[in-house]
């Protein structure tokens, strides 16, 4: 009798389906993928054809120009070879999802990235029943609990308020942290201008053009120092601590990231104001996920493996490590 999840086989730069002659976040380009969301890490361009979320292939699209894509709605299924594909929504970012994969009467869940937490700029997380649980493991080690969302934004509101002739620079992926900071910032109060880095602005345009209200951004390039007193000013990590951010109020250096955790990553970066902000599942989420899946296997991907694929095998869970490249904390 074949393995669980046969037809599935791992490679480093992906997962490939032979019965649908298809890849799942393949690292380099190739005929047909499967992508769950548009981090760089999961999507890339120069693919053949690309089955993905609407909202997957427009970020696509604004990073790596027209695609040759299939969009495929949240809950539709479509045949593809002898595989039946699903998307099902992941609660990471605009247009994430997990897919559910069936064939041979398994069904496995390949979930890209996922977080539990509410997040105003995406749908959440969808529970699946599967059979094999494929997971992200980030964050997969006890060190990683993530604090409430609500207390970490207010902490970088107080910082705010406390130094009117300052202004308050937070370091943000492009894609889905800043959004979701703006829109977490929004939901606590702070509905003064936001001034965002110009490597801020496709993204940000493209959330409001599905429907993500983001308030009152205005470029934070080209105004006076004075102007931005007060203020919270988002730009890319790697402008924290470069040539762009001299010209600012004498800013107070944040960056929001599940990293931040890390002390020794704040100290790197000179971050005064760390901000645990992260859109991946910290250990109890990961643990608390499949508990409540119940899958007979589970397979784990881009992160700190052993660890979770230990505690699986204490509570008499089969599970594995899977070892794929390529994948990075772009997104947190």
């Amino acid at each position: 009798m074949p393995r669980p999840g046969a037809w599935i086989e791992p490679h480093p730069h992906g997962l490939y389906l032979p019965a649908a002659d298809a890849w799942v976040d393949p690292s380099q380009p190739v005929p047909r993928a499967l992508v769950t969301h548009g981090h760089a890490d999961h999507a890339r361009g120069g693919h053949g054809a690309v089955l993905a979320t609407p909202e997957t292939l427009a970020i696509m699209e604004c990073r790596y120009g027209p695609q040759h894509g299939q969009p495929v709605a949240y809950g539709e299924s479509l045949r593809v070879g002898d595989v039946d594909v699903t998307f099902v929504p992941a609660g990471h970012v605009l247009g994430s999802a997990q897919i559910l994969l069936e064939h041979k009467g398994e069904r496995i869940i390949v979930s890209g990235d996922y977080k539990r937490r509410p997040d105003p700029t995406c749908l959440p997380f969808e529970p699946v029943p599967c059979d094999i649980f494929i997971t992200e493991a980030t964050f997969g080690l006890p060190v990683f609990r993530h604090p409430d969302t609500g207390s970490e934004i207010d902490r970088l509101l107080a910082a705010l308020h406390a130094n009117p002739d300052r202004c308050v620079l937070v370091g943000a992926y492009a894609l889905g942290k800043a959004q979701r900071l703006i829109m977490e910032m929004r939901g606590r109060g702070h509905h003064d201008p936001i001034y965002i880095h110009g490597a801020l602005q496709r993204l940000c345009d493209l959330y409001r053009d599905w429907g993500v209200e983001l308030g009152e951004l205005r470029p934070a390039t080209g105004i006076k120092a004075a102007e931005m007193k007060g203020s919270i000013v988002l730009a890319p990590p790697g402008a924290l601590n470069d040539r762009w951010s001299r010209r600012l109020p004498d800013p107070i250096t944040a960056m929001a990231s599940g990293w931040m955790r890390v002390r020794q990553r704040a100290r790197q970066r000179n971050v005064e104001l760390p901000l645990v902000v992260s859109d991946h599942a910290d250990w109890d989420e990961l643990t608390e996920t499949i508990a409540e899946l119940a899958p007979g296997e589970v397979w784990v991907t881009h992160g700190r493996e052993e660890a979770l694929v230990h505690w699986c095998m204490t509570r008499q869970i089969k599970a594995r490590a899977l070892a794929l490249a390529h994948y990075d904390d772009e997104d947190d």
